[in-house]
């Protein structure tokens, strides 16, 4: 894949996270970008301060790139609903982890797997 198309991998995992979550609350998709809007901004700050476009699978970007959802993310929903409850800042924080992360994962096993039938 193209590293742009790699990027926007970032951004359905935190589009995943929100629908995941609104669809928990029987609410709609206009709920689920409102969710997903504030950590997709952190996302892409974390992409930014990754530099991430130049190794997009790398787990450096991956870490940055959850940090920024998540702090960055968590910071802006905290502003714009005036709380933040404990048990969402939990609850975010991990399943954007899996998310963000576990995609690099998948990505990382395909490529060991590409590179074993290569060298038989």
């Amino acid at each position: 894949m193209r590293r742009p198309a790699l990027l926007l991998l970032d951004l359905i995992a935190v589009l995943a996270f929100a629908a995941i979550g609104r669809a928990s609350h029987a609410e709609d998709v206009a709920g689920t970008l409102v969710t997903a809007a504030p950590f997709a901004a952190g996302a892409v700050v974390g992409v930014l301060v990754a530099r991430a476009w130049r190794d997009p699978v790398a787990w450096r970007s991956g870490l940055l790139v959850w940090a920024g959802a998540v702090v960055v993310g968590l910071a802006l929903r905290a502003l714009v609903t005036g709380r933040l409850p404990l048990s969402f800042a939990v609850v975010a924080t991990v399943a954007l982890g899996v998310l963000v992360l576990g995609w690099r994962a998948v990505a990382h096993l395909v490529a060991a797997s590409a590179r074993r039938r290569v060298s038989r």
